[in-house]
């Protein structure tokens, strides 16, 4: 294990699945149609079945292709949050909460690019993959529970609604935000289809 793979683990409590449905149950009560957390909601879940299809890929041009997609999709989601909602946790009084949420997904991005110097097949790649999952998810787990509500109530009306038009714009490109296509597509995920992606079935 790596140095920042000691990190990360060291500051990652482990908290249970049990935790992270409940934390995501009282973002999916808060959200309303189109908002920005209805969005963010949807990504988080395409997310974890891109972490699924990289994970159940059976040869090594479909896991890389299924990495490719991964990530894809956590550097579409960062740049959104990034520019959009960190900012404004920030300037809502949630500075502490804003400065973690960066810290953690540059974290990520270490790790997510480490992925591309190692054996697909082998099983660093696997203990990689799983160290990054799980600094995903409860990064997932942070903002789903306290994060994102303390913005929601924080912000005003005007402003969430700007901010659901913005984060919306900023992650066009990589996402599909459209509810109709999330269901004609549970994967959610947008370009080429590979092979890959369609094992990703249940979360980890």
């Amino acid at each position: 294990m790596g140095i920042l793979d000691k990190v990360i683990a060291a500051v990652t409590p482990p908290e249970s699945d049990e935790a992270r449905l409940e934390a995501r149950r009282k973002a999916q009560g808060l959200a309303t149609q189109g908002s920005w957390l209805e969005q963010v909601l949807e990504h988080h879940l395409q997310i974890e079945s891109a972490f699924e299809a990289v994970r159940f890929a059976q040869a090594p041009e479909q896991r890389r292709a299924a990495q490719r997609q991964l990530g894809m999709l956590l550097t579409g989601h960062s740049m959104a949050e990034e520019a959009v909602l960190y900012p404004a946790l920030a300037l809502n009084d949630e500075k502490v909460k804003s400065e973690l949420s960066f810290v953690e997904q540059s974290a990520a991005k270490v790790q997510a690019a480490a992925l591309e110097d190692l054996d697909p097949m082998g099983q660093d790649f696997l203990d990689k993959l799983e160290h990054l999952r799980g600094a995903v998810a409860h990064h997932v787990y942070e903002e789903e529970g306290s994060r994102y509500p303390a913005l929601l109530e924080k912000a005003s009306a005007t402003k969430n609604e700007m901010l659901s038009m913005r984060y919306r714009e900023e992650s066009a490109r990589y996402f599909s935000n459209k509810s109709e296509g999330a269901l004609n597509n549970p994967s959610g995920l947008t370009g080429a289809t590979t092979s890959a992606t369609a094992t990703g079935n249940a979360l980890g």
